[in-house]
């Protein structure tokens, strides 16, 4: 992304928002720590959950951090059923290799190639109150049938900060130490998945880390694009929940990328974040001075919500590249020159568990 990360408005072309391609090419722009980690990294590399929301981004970064390091002779595979077939050409259009595989296939997942790095992105949120058995199986089953694959590599499990109980609004949040909260299906299983991997990094030795992010946002999906898509169109944004983290997906992926090098066993838990804790009024207001327009807004605010508290991440990784008043630029202008959304809402103002 280079200098126009820094920019009020990236992510247009002068009226034109960026397509597809433009974005991931941002988005997978690698960090120089992502770099660095690339070089010291042994072996190939692979991406589970590679048509995701963020998995095309991941595996672009890995590939073209490899190759800044001068190893492009090492592997990347993306791994997914590929419902989405654009999402497969985007992967190898970046030249990341591809494999259709359904995770939760035993007999399937037991025929995947080695990979000494793994970046395991699979699972299931939304639809989770409407069908939990799918959720249980995608969230708790599959991790089962990765981790004996997978064994002997080095994995960095993606997880989410809904695992914690909530936290008092003033406070800094949960940190890695906080109790676990098992509030709702979705919240539920993905402690299941840390466990199930847990289990089998303590019965095999695995080194992993348990990456608890919270929330990564780019223009066309996230906590920003919500709270920007409502005050475009006229929405109230609900504060109900009235603070959040977020980072830069550009950012979440350079720390994936990086957590390679911090992997346990037992596995390390580390929360994945922004510094700066935002207040959605705040946000809000300021998406209404990008629009022109005056927010509304409903819902009580709550006392307790889910945030987490990243100064183990910072200390690890450093401070992050893209400050906030930069995502609300890029995503604001992104958004009033009709930029395609993912539809897919984050739900961040759900307190009960329940997506």
């Amino acid at each position: 992304m280079g200098n126009a990360v820094q920019q009020r408005g990236f992510g247009v072309s002068g009226a034109r928002p960026w397509n597809d391609r433009e974005i991931e090419e941002a988005l997978s722009e690698p960090t120089p720590g992502a770099i660095e980690a690339a070089r010291s990294l042994d072996g190939d590399h692979m991406v589970l959950g590679a048509s995701g929301k963020m998995g095309v981004t991941l595996a672009a970064m890995i590939r073209r951090a490899l190759d800044a390091a001068g190893k492009k002779g090492t592997r990347v595979t993306g791994v997914s059923r590929f419902r989405d077939a654009g999402s497969r050409a985007a992967l190898e259009a970046f030249g990341v290799e591809t494999v259709q595989c359904d995770l939760a296939d035993y007999d399937a997942v037991m025929k995947l190639p080695s990979a000494a790095n793994l970046q395991y992105l699979s699972g299931q949120k939304f639809g989770t109150d409407g069908a939990p058995d799918e959720t249980w199986v995608q969230n708790t089953v599959v991790p089962s049938n990765v981790a004996r694959r997978f064994r002997d590599s080095r994995i960095v499990v993606f997880s989410t900060g809904c695992v914690y109980a909530l936290s008092p609004i003033g406070g800094p949040g949960a940190n890695e130490d906080s109790p676990l909260g098992f509030l709702g299906e979705y919240a539920t299983t993905c402690v299941g998945r840390e466990r199930v991997f847990t289990y089998y990094s303590r019965k095999y030795g695995t080194r992993a880390l348990l990456f608890r992010l919270n929330y990564s946002v780019e223009f066309r999906y996230g906590v920003l694009a919500d709270i920007g898509e409502q005050v475009r169109s006229g929405k109230p944004v609900d504060l109900t929940v009235s603070v959040a983290n977020v980072i830069w997906q550009r950012d979440a992926c350079a720390r994936a990328v990086q957590s390679l090098l911090h992997v346990e066993s037992p596995p390390k838990k580390l929360n994945v974040t922004g510094a700066e804790k935002i207040a959605i009024r705040a946000v809000a207001e300021k998406f209404g001075a990008v629009f022109g327009r005056e927010p509304t807004f409903r819902g009580t605010p709550q006392a307790t919500v889910w945030h987490v508290d990243p100064s183990q991440s910072i200390a690890l990784f450093g401070p992050t590249h893209v400050p906030l008043d930069t995502m609300i630029g890029g995503v604001g202008g992104y958004l009033a020159a009709n930029g395609r959304l993912l539809g897919k809402p984050t739900h961040f103002e759900v307190v009960d568990g329940k997506f």
